[in-house]
C-alpha cells in the first residue's frame, strides 16, 4: 500500500538530482508529499468501519476549532407526499399532485433550528442513489452543515417513506421504508462523534434509532452531563424509551405515544388510547392522562410534553420548572439566535410566570397547559417535529422553557400552513407575535 508513495517519491528525487538544484529538489519532494497525505486523508475521511481508528484521530482536530453545537441524531428520510385532488377510489389511481419534500423527524428538527439561528451538528445516514441527492442538495444550499456526521455510502438505501393524504392535510396511509436508519446509524459510528457530543448544549435522539445506538447516545452525553432530549417518531419506536428512561431530560410524545411509553416503561398494558371523540375540558383532559404522565416522570424523565394538536401541549415535570434539568448552559447568541432571543424577551417576559419557574418541592406534579394558535391547515406533516425544533432553538438562544415552547407553538403554526415539512424561512416578527399570544395564555394547572 505503502509502495505506491515510496516509488513516487523516489522518482521526483531522481527528477530533481537532475536538475542540480537542493533547492527544487527540496520543494518538489515537498509538494509530492503534499499531495499523497491530502490524497490519504481524502481516502480516510470516507466513512468505512475500516478507518475508524485514524478517523476519530482525524476528528480531533475538526471538533477543536469549532464552537459547540447541539446534536441531532436521527433519521434523513425523503417524504412522497401525493393528495388527490378528487375523494380515492381503491383499486385504481386517482388524478392529484404528488411531490417529493426532504423529511425525517431529526432532520425536520434539525432545519428548523438552523432557520431560527441555531448551528446544529447533524448525525444521519443516506445513500449514494437519487434519494440522498433530493435530501442533501437543498440541505448544502440552505446552509446547513455537510460535515461527517452524515454518513453516505454505495450500500445505503437512503430512507424513503411514502404518504397518502386526505383533503384536510391528514395522513390516511403511508409506506415508510426506514431499515437504513437502524443499520447504518450504529453505536460504532456515533461513538465516531463523542467529542461532538460530550462538548453540546444538548443532544436530540430520534427514535428511528435502535435500541443499542440509542443507549450508546444517551450513556455518552450522560458522561459529559450533556441533557438529552428524546423524540418519539411514532406509538411503536416511542416504546424505546424503556431501556433510556434515565438518561432522558424532556420527551414530547403526543397522546397516544405518551399511553405506549408509559406501559412500555410499566411493563404492563393498564393504559389505554382516550377517545377524543369524547369533548374533554384541558382539565379532564389532563386528570385522564395524569397517571400515564406521572409514570414517566417517576422514571427519571425531568419534563414530559404532551403534544395535544390543536390544543396545545401540557408542560409537566415534579417540581418546579428551574428544577427540570434540560436547561442549556453552554448557549452561543448570534445572528437571528440573538434576535430572537432579544426580540421575544421582550414581548414575553419571564417575570409573568417566576412563581411556576421557582416552585420547590421535587415530588410535586407541576403542570401548565400551553394553548395552540388557530391556523390554515394546508398539511400537518412537520408540525411536531418543527414544534420541538423551534423549542430547542429558543433553549440554544437562551430563553427559559415556557418562552421556548411557546416559539415552538409559533413554528408549528407557520408549518401547518406551508407545504413543505419545514417553512422555506421564519418571520422573526410574526414567530414573536405568535409566540406573544400563546405565552399570555398560558396557564398553571
Amino acid at each position: 500500500m505503502y509502495e505506491c508513495p515510496r516509488a513516487g517519491i523516489t522518482a521526483e528525487l531522481r527528477l530533481s538530482n537532475c536538475t542540480g538544484s537542493r533547492e527544487v529538489r527540496k520543494g518538489r519532494m515537498e509538494s509530492s508529499v503534499r499531495r499523497r497525505m491530502e490524497a490519504l486523508s481524502r481516502h480516510l475521511l470516507q466513512p468505512h468501519e475500516a478507518n475508524t481508528g485514524l478517523y476519530q484521530v482525524l476528528l480531533k482536530g475538526v471538533q477543536s476549532e469549532k464552537q459547540a453545537e447541539p446534536v441531532i441524531i436521527g433519521g434523513m428520510v425523503l417524504d412522497i407526499h401525493a393528495t388527490p385532488s378528487i375523494p380515492a377510489n381503491p383499486r385504481t389511481t386517482t388524478p392529484g399532485k404528488v411531490y417529493y419534500r426532504e423529511g425525517g423527524v431529526a432532520r425536520n428538527i434539525a432545519e428548523c433550528m438552523s432557520k431560527l439561528g441555531a448551528k446544529p451538528f447533524m448525525i444521519s445516514a443516506v445513500g449514494l442513489d437519487m434519494a440522498g441527492n433530493l435530501l442533501l442538495e437543498p440541505w448544502k444550499s440552505a446552509g446547513l452543515s455537510m460535515e461527517v456526521g452524515i454518513r453516505r455510502q454505495q450500500d445505503i438505501n437512503t430512507a424513503v417513506v411514502s404518504n397518502i393524504f386526505d383533503a384536510k392535510g391528514e395522513v390516511v396511509a403511508g409506506v415508510a421504508s426506514v431499515e437504513a436508519i437502524e443499520k447504518f446509524l450504529t453505536p460504532e459510528w456515533i461513538q465516531l462523534f463523542k467529542g461532538n457530543i460530550s462538548s453540546a448544549p444538548v443532544l436530540m435522539v430520534d427514535a428511528n434509532l435502535s435500541p443499542p445506538a440509542l443507549e450508546a447516545s444517551c450513556k455518552m452525553a450522560a458522561e459529559s452531563n450533556v441533557p438529552v432530549w428524546f423524540e418519539t417518531v411514532s406509538v411503536t419506536k416511542s416504546r424505546r424509551i424503556a431501556s433510556v428512561a434515565k438518561y432522558i431530560s424532556a420527551a414530547f410524545p403526543n397522546e397516544d405515544e405518551l399511553v405506549a411509553m408509559a406501559n412500555a416503561l410499566s411493563g404492563q398494558d393498564i393504559f389505554h388510547p382516550i377517545s377524543r371523540d369524547n369533548k374533554y375540558s384541558t382539565e379532564s383532559l389532563f386528570q385522564t392522562l395524569k397517571p400515564a404522565i406521572w409514570v414517566l416522570l417517576e422514571k427519571g424523565i425531568q419534563a414530559v410534553v404532551v403534544t395535544l394538536g390543536p390544543d396545545g401541549v401540557f408542560l409537566c415535570s415534579k417540581g418546579g420548572l428551574n428544577s427540570m434539568k434540560i436547561g442549556l448552559e453552554k448557549t452561543t447568541q448570534y445572528g437571528f439566535s440573538r434576535k430572537l432571543y432579544k426580540t421575544v424577551n421582550s414581548c414575553c417576559p419571564s417575570s409573568w410566570y417566576s412563581e411556576a419557574m421557582h416552585l420547590t418541592g421535587g415530588s410535586q406534579f407541576f403542570t401548565m397547559h400551553i394553548p395552540a394558535l388557530p391556523a390554515s391547515v394546508v398539511r400537518l406533516t412537520g408540525a411536531g417535529d418543527c414544534l420541538v425544533g423551534g423549542t430547542l432553538a429558543s433553549k440554544c438562544a437562551g430563553l427559559d422553557v415556557i418562552q421556548s415552547l411557546a416559539v415552538g407553538i409559533a413554528a408549528a403554526k407557520a408549518t401547518v400552513e406551508a407545504e413543505t415539512n419545514v417553512p422555506s424561512e421564519f418571520s422573526l416578527t410574526a414567530i414573536a407575535d405568535d409566540a406573544r399570544m400563546v405565552y399570555a395564555h398560558a396557564k398553571v394547572l
